[in-house]
């Protein structure tokens, strides 16, 4: 616990006091966000506020992890480390589409196919690591297991996972501090999470010895429980250095996280449900990205089978903005949608728990 302490709060004065210092960089070099002509008119002030501000969340991130886990151990926690590999590897392909982006000045980064590429090689490399080092789990799982094992398709989930909920992040920060908002719920619900399967894994182990019941289906389902203390102080980092990066973030922003940040979040999001075996769980905690992610699907499927659109604008936050609601308005009505999700995500998880310590095994 002191381990978790100490990341959340290391992360977050980095992130508190490092990113001024990221704006001034970025003012210094011209670093501004390009606005699309073809958004919200509203967004058209915003031109030039320094982007690729998620360099000061994974940077803070990182620092906060390594001293808490240099402190407090556990130091080679190959869930933690491999969460925090994630997060680094998918906002290093987002720098690259940002800085392809603000070289040539016009609003197109990285091609589909070299994006593409980048995050295949870094779900590669999660897949490998998840299962061959931090012993996770094959299986698809909602809280527990489903039953469905993907076998030697496990890499090709974990590249569908990690990048859609990457672009889903990505889709969603489009608004000052909506993306940034959504995501410290989630990363703190995965804190509480990883944290509540180490200890309550730690007491299954001690009572039916070296091997845990395979027939429950819950919080002991995460067959590296013993990893699970690294997952939640990589979670903690992420969450503090997120809360830290909010603080300039809250409009008006003064500065954006750029690609660099929401596909890292996004990536990471998805990192922590794979380790902790609740790779379903995610969709309803991270409800308000799905849906998000939802209004573009249905908006693009709509106009290209019947040449309509449904809303007037996607993703669904500008749909809103069009239809005369405040951007503020949106942001906090959308914070409460995604807290909502987080807090029915939890209380799913809490009452397996519950079913599981009532239901026999204790």
């Amino acid at each position: 616990m002191r381990a978790i302490l100490l990341a959340a709060g290391l992360s977050l004065v980095l992130s508190l006091v490092g990113t001024p210092l990221v704006i001034r960089f970025f003012r210094r070099r011209g670093y501004g966000q390009l606005i699309r002509d073809d958004g919200p008119t509203t967004h058209h002030v915003k031109r030039g506020t320094p982007t690729m501000g998620g360099t000061a969340i994974i940077g803070a991130a990182v620092i906060g992890y390594a001293v808490s886990t240099l402190a407090y151990g556990p130091e080679l926690s190959p869930g933690g480390i491999l969460a925090m590999a994630v997060f680094t590897g998918m906002g290093l392909v987002g720098f690259i589409d940002d800085y392809i982006k603000l070289r040539r000045r016009r609003n197109l980064g990285l091609s589909k196919t070299a994006k593409f590429v980048g995050q295949a090689l870094v779900a590669a490399v999660f897949a490998y690591g998840a299962e061959r080092v931090a012993e996770t789990s094959t299986v698809l799982s909602w809280i527990g297991t489903t039953g469905f094992d993907f076998g030697v398709f496990f890499p090709l989930f974990c590249f569908l996972i990690l990048s859609g909920f990457s672009n889903a992040v990505n889709l969603t920060d489009g608004l000052d501090g909506l993306a940034a908002g959504t995501s410290a719920f989630v990363f703190g619900a995965y804190t509480i999470i990883a944290y509540w399967i180490f200890r309550n894994g730690s007491a299954a182990y001690d009572t039916v010895g070296d091997v845990l019941p395979s027939t429950y289906v819950g919080s002991y389902a995460f067959a590296a429980w013993l990893h699970a203390d690294g997952v939640a102080i990589a979670a903690a980092s992420a969450g503090g250095a997120v809360v830290g990066f909010l603080w300039w973030n809250a409009p008006p922003a003064r500065i954006f996280m750029g690609d660099t940040g929401s596909l890292g979040i996004g990536g990471m999001l998805a990192a922590l449900a794979v380790l902790t075996e609740t790779e379903l769980l995610l969709v309803i905690m991270g409800g308000l990205f799905v849906i998000i992610t939802l209004s573009v699907i249905i908006q693009v499927a709509s106009f290209r089978l019947f040449g309509r659109r449904v809303f007037k604008m996607a993703p669904l936050q500008h749909h809103f903005e069009l239809s005369g609601w405040q951007e503020s308005t949106i942001i906090v009505r959308f914070w409460i949608i995604g807290g909502l999700a987080t807090a029915f995500a939890l209380g799913l998880f809490y009452a397996d728990y519950l079913t599981f310590r009532f239901g026999g095994f204790a």
